[in-house]
């Protein structure tokens, strides 16, 4: 975190190159404080996760996105549901940062979601789940405010711009406070081994 600037590592759920959560991503972008220096890591060509392949060292891509990840001061998951959950794509990618075992990237890791559906629950349940693998991979989620954007279809414009003042507004809080969230876990992160 140099001179207040804060690192945020952005994990789109979502392949799809106009999906709500990829404008919700660029909505964040827009509107997050400007210490905050939000960029996506990208996803869509990492390998399944294979012990096998681990054995043989991390795959190059895999070895970005861990090096990567290890740089950012905070992550931010941007994630539809698929089928009460998140997307299996998004699931391979922590279950690669999750290795080795008790060593994950995202160990003490300031961690931010949020997500939009067409439906009413807007991603709770994906997030719930999140949550519960947030345990296991170490990383420390915001715990407010919990930003669902629901019956998204009709908060975004032509443009993938987010027109809903309720979900803006949340948004925006939710950006602020990661970088809190960040200023006060990163202060008491044990150093990088």
């Amino acid at each position: 975190m140099a001179s207040g600037r804060i690192e945020v590592a952005a994990i789109v759920g979502s392949l799809r190159q106009h999906s709500l959560n990829r404008s919700l991503l660029q909505t964040a972008m827009l509107v997050a404080p400007e210490r905050l220096h939000i960029y996506e890591l990208s996803i869509d060509r990492l390998p399944f996760f294979n012990e096998d392949l681990e054995r043989q060292g991390d795959p190059p891509l895999v070895a970005e996105f861990k090096a990567a990840l290890d740089r950012a001061d905070a992550v931010l998951i941007i994630t539809p549901e698929y089928s009460y959950s998140i997307p299996g794509v998004l699931k391979n990618a922590l279950d690669w940062a999750s290795r080795p075992v008790g060593r994950s990237v995202l160990r003490h890791m300031p961690l931010g979601m949020m997500g939009a559906s067409v439906g009413r629950s807007g991603t709770m349940r994906a997030q719930l789940h999140l949550r519960q693998i947030c345990v296991q991979l170490g990383a420390v989620p915001l715990p407010e405010p919990e930003v669902y954007v629901t019956f998204a279809a009709d908060k975004f414009n032509a443009l993938g711009e987010l027109t809903d003042p309720t979900a803006l507004d949340l948004t925006k809080q939710l950006l602020t406070r990661l970088g809190e969230w960040a200023d006060m876990l990163n202060a008491r992160r044990p150093p990088p081994r």
